[in-house]
């Protein structure tokens, strides 16, 4: 009886896992709110697609005081063949917040994520990331910050 019960256990257990694995690109759509198909639900030519791509990144913000804000543009470029889409930017923490184009990006035009940190009641090597959701590929994109958090701000 407990034999049956753990084959049967292990059966379903194996069954979920060929699932999930089947629909391995559905996540990633459904993440960045776009999709890379055309009006007919057909898979768009990857040589058609729009292509983010960033100056840089990662950037580090060196030294800083506890209870600072500071920020910094992650610059872009549309560097495809077709308009690019960001659908959402979500960040790692509450302490960072960004600002990215809510219209579409033209074939080399170029533009920004901005990205604000506030380093209160922070202390240490702090690093965060940002997700960036489009409609190239790969959907999404990530962008980090660090700094190092010193002492306390002057009052």
């Amino acid at each position: 009886m407990k034999r049956n019960f753990f084959v049967l256990l292990l059966f379903v257990f194996v069954s979920a896992i060929f699932i999930s694995c089947g629909s391995k690109n559905s996540n990633t759509d459904k993440l960045s709110g776009v999709s890379n198909t055309d009006s007919s639900g057909t898979k768009m030519d990857k040589n058609a697609l729009p292509v983010i791509s960033f100056k840089e990144d990662f950037h580090d913000f060196g030294k800083i005081k506890s209870g600072e804000k500071i920020t910094f543009a992650f610059k872009f470029k549309n560097t495809g063949k077709s308009m690019l889409i960001i659908s959402n930017v979500s960040t790692s923490c509450g302490c960072t917040v960004s600002a990215y184009p809510k219209q579409p990006i033209k074939p080399a035009e170029e533009s920004s994520v901005d990205v604000s940190f506030d380093s209160t009641g922070k202390h240490g090597l702090q690093t965060k990331s940002i997700s960036v959701y489009t409609n190239a590929e790969p959907a999404v994109t990530t962008l980090r910050i660090q700094s190092l958090i010193i002492g306390e701000i002057d009052n």
